[in-house]
């Protein structure tokens, strides 16, 4: 691993990266295959693409859906996964060791996702993480969401970081694509849910293998 010596900040993607939220999200789609009187989907498949929305998630359980379908069911399947209140969702294992250790050398950290503000918001807060967040720019906080540069850029502005240092950490090609066209160095999760791709191929500063392969390249540990 290479080694990223005194940034000013640190994002994260959500999904993926920073918690662990398919058991909520798939236990969600169960629940709406029960609805319409349809057989639980595989979760381990449906886990893969958590990282890619709601929409990719329906496409996996229910595979014979066609868009229009799809986009009449993700309404309800948003609603019965806000419903759950991030029941199982959780930091990685040693993710809170990582932000505290950030937290302790005054370095910002914050989050850039695509999913939408109403769902990240409440996550944040019911896993007590809001109030240490120095940024959340959520899917539909601008008009562009990732690989689109501006999210990126929109955190390092509001916390007021040079986005040359400052490390983007995520689980899908997007967050390195949107991370490398607003300046900042990336660090690919491989630990995230990747959806059979290979974050080697990604042309990320670096891949951290675990949470704790990336404790060792921000020198954490």
């Amino acid at each position: 691993m290479s080694r990223f010596t005194d940034p000013q900040a640190v994002l994260f993607d959500l999904d993926g990266t920073l918690v662990d939220s398919a058991p909520d999200l798939v236990a969600a789609l169960a629940t709406l295959c029960a609805e319409i009187g349809r057989a639980a989907p595989d979760p381990v498949a449906v886990s893969r693409v958590v990282s890619a929305g709601g929409r990719a998630i329906l496409r996996r359980g229910l595979p014979d859906l066609d868009e229009a379908g799809v986009e009449a069911l993700l309404p309800r399947y948003l609603d019965l996964y806000s419903a759950r209140g991030n029941a199982s969702t959780a930091l990685y294992e040693g993710m809170e060791e990582v932000l505290r250790d950030l937290e302790s050398r005054a370095i910002a950290w914050g989050i850039v996702t695509n999913k939408a503000g109403w769902l990240a918001a409440p996550m944040l807060e019911q896993l007590n993480l809001a109030s240490r967040c120095g940024a959340l720019v959520a899917g539909d906080t601008l008009e562009h969401r990732k690989p689109h540069p501006a999210p990126v850029l929109h955190a390092c502005a509001l916390m007021k970081v040079d986005p040359a240092r400052t490390l983007f950490v995520g689980d899908d090609l997007r967050d390195i694509e949107a991370g490398q066209a607003a300046g900042t160095r990336t660090i690919a999760a491989a630990w995230g849910y990747l959806n059979g791709g290979d974050p080697h191929a990604w042309g990320a500063d670096d891949v951290a293998a675990s949470v704790a392969d990336l404790t060792s390249s921000l020198r954490l540990g």
